[in-house]
């Protein structure tokens, strides 16, 4: 466990009760990678996003077609579901390139933050060139970038920039989000 997180809880416990995280961006940003290693330092499960998209998504994505919001409907559903079923909470991969689809996400997992990975295009290009044995081909980039509408300042998303290993990233995910929720609360008098 994550020092941080062992004192924070040591020092109260309610602080960390129960976290929901979602780590979202275009395919090739890292988000399973970068969210594996996320759930591991804040001693929390992690749900594979890609896991949840029904079988109709899939074919679609291989074939080189983008979904569309009808498309995206159920799987934001499930992510939801499957996160909100997480007791003490968890980490999930989810693409969440719109605002709506975060709002959709929040709806069904109150208090649900979210780190946003970014890249250039060319860095996720060259990810997703050299990425094998997945449904989401390189050719779906343009369609997500041209989807993605970064987090707002009032959604209070972690935004980092994949420019460094994964692990300094989840590392640096993992102290914004435990100073957050370790921060103190005003108790009126």
């Amino acid at each position: 466990m994550n020092s941080a997180v062992a004192v924070a809880r040591r020092e109260g416990g309610a602080a960390l009760s129960e976290h929901y995280v979602v780590v979202m961006g275009p395919s090739g940003c890292g988000k399973t990678t970068v969210g594996r290693l996320l759930a591991q330092r804040l001693s929390l499960p992690f749900i594979e996003g890609d896991d949840l998209h029904p079988v109709e998504n899939v074919q679609k994505m291989s074939a080189g077609v983008p979904l569309e919001d009808e498309d995206r409907a159920s799987w934001l559903e499930a992510v939801g579901r499957a996160l909100a079923a997480s007791p003490g909470g968890a980490v999930a991969s989810c693409s969440a390139l719109r605002r709506r689809y975060r709002d959709r996400l929040r709806a069904l997992v109150p208090g649900l933050r979210f780190v946003h990975l970014e890249a250039s295009r060319e860095v996720l290009r060259a990810r997703l060139s050299e990425r094998r044995g997945h449904y989401m081909p390189a050719a779906l980039l343009d369609s997500q970038l041209a989807a993605l509408e970064r987090p707002d300042a009032d959604e209070a998303a972690v935004v980092l920039t994949v420019d460094r290993p994964a692990q300094q990233i989840a590392e640096q995910a993992c102290a914004a989000l435990v100073v957050e929720w370790c921060a103190p609360v005003a108790v009126p008098n």
